[in-house]
């Protein structure tokens, strides 16, 4: 003999007397959406100012914790500096050469803007 299979639970709606579909349900209402609050300048400037003696306390941090001199030497040049003064040249002078990068790609492609101009 095999054992009896339980009758399992349907979603669907039973079917109507006259043979057409359920109506349709009406959708919930769309819960209403907070706006964030709108930042004013001084708050702004105030983030900056925390963001930006955040990362002098870390840039403190990191030189006093690499005060001990290195020997470099680069292109016929050599130096005897602190570690933490030769890693924030290298910095600057790469932020620095991204920075001309950009602004002479900026610039390329104005030009080539302005060539596309009528001009009166």
């Amino acid at each position: 003999m095999t054992p009896a299979t339980p009758p399992q639970a349907t979603t669907l709606p039973p079917p109507s007397s006259n043979g057409s579909a359920p109506a349709a349900t009406t959708p919930a209402p769309a819960p209403a959406t907070l706006r964030p609050a709108a930042g004013t300048r001084v708050s702004s400037v105030g983030t900056s100012l925390i963001a930006g003696v955040a990362g002098i306390a870390v840039v403190l941090i990191f030189i006093i914790q690499n005060a001990h001199a290195v020997n470099i030497s680069f292109l016929g040049a050599y130096l005897h500096l602190s570690l933490a003064l030769a890693l924030l040249l290298a910095v600057i002078s790469g932020a620095m050469a991204m920075a001309a990068a950009g602004t002479a790609r900026i610039n390329q492609l104005r030009r080539i803007m302005g060539r596309g101009r009528l001009t009166p």
